[in-house]
């Protein structure tokens, strides 16, 4: 992904960028669930959402958080489950520049 897509709310909007920070931050925070596995139910949700992008963003940080790439497939097998073949095409574009 090249730069932040939500920069541009820098100057639009500043408190919903705010905002949207604060939810993230919150929904990654330490807790029960590690943040991999946070970050994996995100990416599962993006490709039921056909967010290229977002399963891309996310497919790394899950890695960074120490994912694997078994991990990974594992989950997108979930969201196929759930929401059908679209966001098996979803991940298989995105990931193409992950892996």
């Amino acid at each position: 992904m090249a730069g932040d897509p939500l920069k541009i709310f820098e100057k639009l909007d500043p408190e919903l960028l705010k905002l949207v920070g604060n939810t993230h931050e919150l929904a990654l925070a330490y807790g029960t669930l590690p943040k991999k596995v946070k970050l994996l139910i995100a990416m599962a949700l993006d490709a039921s959402h056909g967010t290229i992008e977002g399963v891309r963003a996310l497919a790394g940080a899950a890695i960074q958080a120490g994912a694997t790439k078994e991990e990974i497939t594992e989950t997108l097998r979930v969201a196929q489950y759930i929401s059908g073949v679209g966001s098996v095409y979803t991940a298989a574009h995105a990931l193409k520049d992950v892996f």
